[in-house]
């Protein structure tokens, strides 16, 4: 097929219909042969006798899903990015300088260049469907945008839209894109080219005026803002992006840089290479590449099915069960049925059924406040999700989740009985953070039909699930599990049943390392401060004890040093811990004060006393303190991979790691981040503090053979 297929011109009258749809795939990306067909149309339109032009999509839900990921990946000097950034630069202005005026109807995603194609046009109308998303992602891959978004997103909607959806990657859906003006129309989708050629006519009949490229300020605040406020705009965007990303992340500071000198440029020229400048800039960064990684990793799961190697299908779901209607249960069943599943929840009595469908309407009911569901949808979605305190309607369910108490033998009990009351084939998946899916399995009559899926709390915001392997779980139980994993919007990844599976398993030695780092004089503000500051972690290890439950650390602690021991050696502090009645978060009494709405405030001094700690006199440095605890994950996690197999790639570790724990992405993942720094670095350090007495911090065999020969996690 010739080049000329990704982009055809048909005429409707005057009016010329420009349709995208990128041969051989399933949606139209900015790569070189779109972008060298699309300069290619634009000549012809510049000379043609078309009064007006539309630009739409064949696809059925992507309009421009924006640049070609795989080419951007390719390029590595400062030249290759210059050469194709220049050149879309200079393709999106020739559109914009077209004679006659342009409409870009848009359906489905418009994401970063197809964004900035949207922006080159005069006008633009969009369909009201969810698949509609519109805006500049760019600084979530490390970059800004190249193709003209920072000089004429903020003329077109002001300049503090601009920034809400340039310094946080946002994607507007049609209500909130047409809200701020980023679309002149919002349609309903099987009326998109009709209502665009009805626009067409009038523009036609109005003598086919261009429209003016400069924002208009409307409204008495973004009339001070767009004139004498402007210094304020720039100025708390900055210190907003600092305070969020601690400096980490130095696109948003450049994206913010090159707005402010290009807004009131009356120069497009000049304009355009300010903005190329900055871009060349980001794109050759460490940050930039580690979050194209991260991009790499998210991609890969939708191309899985959770089983290396072989081709198996998984079952659809349409019904799921849970078991227990607590705040993780309910989360459970609003995330599923967010997703249109329909999901019934058992518990032992109605005030507890209650609480779950209490827990999945107050979830709703933020997103309807904010707008993301209207109230039809609300009622949809509540329709979705009932409750019993018996088995009634469980013949009908494909799947059910099990998310009762932490006791392995009341879930044996109640795996037995939920097998009894559902169909021969249907899966029963157990939502455990540390009990062995093995040996749960034993108590299904038909072990092939169980899998661990474990979620992370709280459901609706964290975006793993861990897929537990039990020893008798089938192919297509597994492949069942990861995919309503997906469906459901989460990011699934495989893991072999052992102690924590993978994530707590590396989470642990973190934690216990903090508290050595406590027992050793190091105060908890210091130390989660560093962690959040220096390395870039969401929170601290203390706050994330705290979140987690101090009971539950202590719990599964007990539960590793039975499985590893030495290895997950417990201070001394965190045996009194455990006879403290401190719980953390969930009783308001941890490391940290807490509200009644379970705020985390300043830290709670009075426990130093209550373990029989000194006050801290902070004798360790920054540095040994990060790496004690990072290192104590990676010198971990050697084992976990290499020799344990909990997973198979170290793609899956960073991907876990990232979205179960909130390891800083701009660090691409635990294991790039290993594979940065080296593992001879590691273990030297690590032989350095375990040779202080900390014998659990001494390199383990995978790691050091790793060092030895100067080899990577990642292999290269």
């Amino acid at each position: 097929m010739s080049n000329q297929e990704n982009i055809k011109v048909t005429a409707n009258g005057d009016v010329a219909i420009v349709e995208f749809d990128m041969v051989g795939e399933k949606v139209n990306k900015l790569n070189t042969a779109m972008m060298n067909r699309l300069q290619q149309v634009i000549q012809e339109l510049k000379v043609s006798s078309y009064k007006c032009v539309i630009f739409k999509s064949n696809k059925p839900k992507i309009f421009i899903a924006g640049a070609d990921i795989d080419e951007i990946k390719s390029m590595t000097t400062r030249e290759q990015f210059s050469k194709a950034v220049e050149a879309g630069q200079r393709i999106f202005c020739e559109l914009e300088d077209l004679p006659m005026p342009t409409i870009a109807a848009i359906h489905g995603a418009c994401a970063g260049g197809g964004c900035e194609f949207a922006l080159a046009c005069d006008y633009r109308i969009c369909t009201d469907d969810k698949s509609t998303r519109i805006g500049l992602p760019e600084t979530k891959l490390g970059i800004i945008p190249g193709f003209g978004g920072c000089v004429r997103l903020p003329r077109v909607i002001g300049l503090p839209a601009a920034f809400d959806i340039i310094l946080a990657g946002k994607l507007l859906d049609g209500n909130r894109a047409l809200k701020c003006g980023l679309v002149d129309k919002l349609v309903n989708p099987n009326i998109l080219l009709q209502q665009s050629l009805s626009w067409a006519a009038e523009l036609i009949k109005g003598g086919s005026k261009k429209r003016p490229k400069t924002y208009v300020a409307k409204g008495l605040v973004n009339i001070l803002l767009n004139s004498v406020g402007k210094g304020v705009v720039y100025s708390q965007a900055l210190k907003g992006v600092l305070k969020l990303t601690h400096g980490h992340y130095p696109a948003q500071v450049k994206a913010i840089e090159v707005v402010k000198k290009t807004y009131a440029m009356s120069d497009r020229t000049r304009a355009m290479q300010i903005e190329l400048e900055g871009f060349l800039q980001m794109a050759v960064t460490e940050v930039s590449r580690n979050l194209l990684h991260v991009f790499d990793l998210t991609e890969m799961v939708k191309k899985q099915n959770g089983i290396i190697g072989k081709e198996v299908k998984a079952r659809p779901v349409t019904h799921l069960g849970v078991l227990g209607a607590g705040t993780m249960g309910g989360g459970i069943a609003y995330v599923a049925a967010d997703k249109g599943v329909d999901v019934r929840m058992k518990d032992i009595n109605f005030d507890a059924v209650g609480k779950g469908l209490k827990h999945a309407r107050e979830l709703w009911g933020k997103d309807l406040k904010k707008r993301k569901i209207n109230s039809y949808e609300f009622i949809q979605k509540m329709g979705l999700v009932t409750g019993s305190t018996d088995y009634s309607g469980f013949k009908a369910m494909d799947v059910v989740v099990e998310a009762i108490v932490e006791d392995m033998e009341i879930k044996k009990k109640v795996i037995a009985e939920t097998a009894k009351n559902m169909r021969e084939d249907a899966i029963i998946v157990t939502n455990t953070s540390s009990l062995s899916v093995s040996e749960m399995q034993a108590a299904h009559p038909r072990p092939e039909y169980f899998a661990g899926m474990h979620f992370f709390n709280p459901v609706h915001k964290m975006p793993l699930v861990e897929v537990i392997r039990g020893l008798k779980s089938s192919d297509e139980t597994i492949a069942t599990v990861f995919e309503l994993s997906k469906k459901m919007g989460k990011m699934p990844v495989v893991v072999k049943d052992g102690p924590g599976f993978l994530v707590n398993r590396l989470l642990l030695p973190y934690m216990g390392e903090a508290a050595f780092l406590l027992q050793e004089g190091m105060s908890v503000e210091l130390v989660d401060r560093a962690y959040v500051k220096e390395f870039g972690m969401p929170m601290g290890p203390f706050a994330l004890m705290d979140e987690v439950g101090l009971d539950v650390c202590l719990k599964v602690l007990k539960i590793f040093q039975k499985a590893f021991g030495t290895r997950m050696e417990m201070a001394p502090s965190m045996e009194k811990l455990d006879k403290s009645g401190r719980l953390g978060k969930k009783n308001g009494k941890g490391f940290y004060h807490y509200d009644e709405k379970g705020y985390r405030g300043k830290v709670d001094d009075s426990f130093y006393a209550e373990l029989g700690l000194g006050a801290p006199t902070n004798p360790l440095t920054i540095k040994e303190c990060l790496e004690r605890g990072v290192f104590a994950m990676i010198n971990e996690c050697s084992l976990a991979l290499l020799e344990d197999k909990i997973v198979e790639t170290p793609h899956e570790v960073d991907l876990a790691m990232i979205m179960g724990t909130g390891f800083p992405p701009f660090r691409g993942g635990l294991l790039r981040y290993a594979d940065s720094i080296g593992a001879e670095y590691i273990c030297g350090q690590l032989d350095i503090y375990s040779a202080k007495g900390a014998t659990r911090l001494k390199p383990a065999a995978p790691l050091r053979a790793l060092a030895k020969a100067n080899r990577k996690f990642y292999g290269v």
